[in-house]
Parts: structure tokens; sequence; C-alpha cells
């Protein structure tokens, strides 16, 4: 059994009800659930369980789940604070509970996640290293020219407030065989083995950005809010690490 994963769909998902498949000191697998786990360059959700008596258990981190093997399966553990055994141990399979992530840091996310969709368009070249947490992010990209820190910030401005739509879509394993460019990253390849792979558009007919990616976006670039380059670094001789942060 594979856990549902609402988020994909929705981003503005904040909560679900759901029902336990299993616990233990590793975590909580849900058949169904609003966490983002870590993946693709972007942070895990945190937030609470609540039970069926009200108690909540925190959940500090949210992760896939891995085989006998170590490689990632469909299922998401929801990983909890150091200080929650007890609440994890009242936990059975089949109790339901209230999964409810922490929105303010999500929304923080998702916001940062977009914004590097528009510093791909602005820097067209192969990323090959990301990080996206909800007090900064950072693109590394293959590349040996310099870049210019007030430059790419205001357009950065620019895109923003020019209120580009984001869709959400799929193409087929095939269609993006057939267009290995869409892949912006050398580190991270897209998930496969559905058939389809998840897309994420912003601008009219991906005017701005077209790349296949699983994490998770606000609607409207406008929403992203003031966002500023703050540090510019070269790496190597052939990466540039572009860092993003809010304004003080």
């Amino acid at each position: 059994m594979m856990t549902q994963d609402l988020f994909r769909a929705n981003a503005y998902l904040r909560e679900c009800e759901a029902v336990v498949v299993r616990a233990s000191d590793a975590g909580v697998v849900l058949d169904r659930t609003v966490f983002y786990p870590l993946g693709g360059g972007q942070a895990g959700d945190n937030g609470w369980l609540r039970l069926g008596d009200g108690r909540e258990l925190a959940i500090a981190d949210t992760r896939k789940d891995k085989d006998p093997e170590g490689r990632p399966t469909q299922d998401i553990v929801h990983v909890p604070a150091a200080d929650q055994g007890d609440l994890l141990a009242a936990l059975k399979p089949g109790e339901r509970v209230t999964a409810r992530i922490d929105w303010d840091r999500r929304h923080r996310l998702m916001r940062f996640h977009t914004a590097t969709h528009l510093l791909c368009h602005l820097v067209p070249h192969p990323v090959n290293g990301c990080s996206i947490t909800p007090d900064y992010a950072r693109l590394d990209f293959h590349m040996t020219e310099p870049l210019d820190k007030e430059a790419l910030t205001a357009g950065l401005a620019e895109l923003i407030r020019a209120a580009h739509p984001l869709t959400v879509g799929a193409i087929t394993d095939a269609e993006l065989d057939a267009e290995p460019a869409l892949v912006k990253s050398m580190s991270v390849q897209p998930p496969r083995g559905t058939g389809t792979v998840r897309t994420i558009r912003i601008g009219d007919a991906g005017a701005i950005d077209f790349q296949p990616c699983g994490g998770t976006h606000v609607a409207n670039t406008r929403e992203i809010g003031d966002v500023i380059v703050t540090k510019i670094e070269k790496k190597s001789a052939n990466s540039r690490r572009v860092v993003l942060g809010w304004p003080s």
C-alpha cells in the first residue's frame, strides 16, 4: 500500500483525515497525507497528528520510507519530535487521525520553491545542486560566467510583479525521453515508474518555465512576495551558487 500524497494535486491543503497504517520508533505511515516528504531539494514538512481523544503528536520531519535495500518507497513517514514517545506508542493501525501541517512554514517553502523556478528562467544553465528551506533557498548552476546579484534581484521582482500563473500538469515518460532538456537538474532526476511525470508550468504556454518537478508551489508568482538574492558564490571553476532570502 502506498501513501496517497494529496499535496501533489493541491499544495494548499492544510490538513486531512487519515488512517494509521503503521507506527514505530521510525515514525508514522498514514494511508493519505498533506505532509510533503524531503525530496528534490525541498525540506520535509512538520506539523501535528491529532488523535481521536484530542491529543496531538508533534511531527518534526517528513521523509520517504525505504525498503530493506535502502531504496525509497511510495510510503511517507511522519517523523515524531524527540519527546513524543508516549503518544507514538498509543497509535495503533486502523486508528483515525487528523494530519495538519505547519502552514506558515510550508507557505514559505512554496514561495521559495516557485522563486527558484523563476531563477532558472533568469539563469538558463543546468542546475547541479538545490536546497529549499523556510529561511533561504539556493541553486548551484553549472556555468563559468559571473552573475550580478542586483540584476538577478531586479529580474525576480519583475517576474513576481507580472503575476504569472502556475499550472500543474503531467507528461508521459516517452515525452520526457524525447525532450531531455526539460530536466534542468543534473543531480535530481524526476521520479518515474507510473508512466507519467508531474510538471510545473509558469506563464502562458510555458513562456517563463516548464520542467518536471514534484515539489509544492504557489499558484501565481505574485504570491511569492519580496525575495532577494543575498549571495552569489563561485563554488568551483564550473559552478556558481545563488542564494535567495527574505528582505530584512
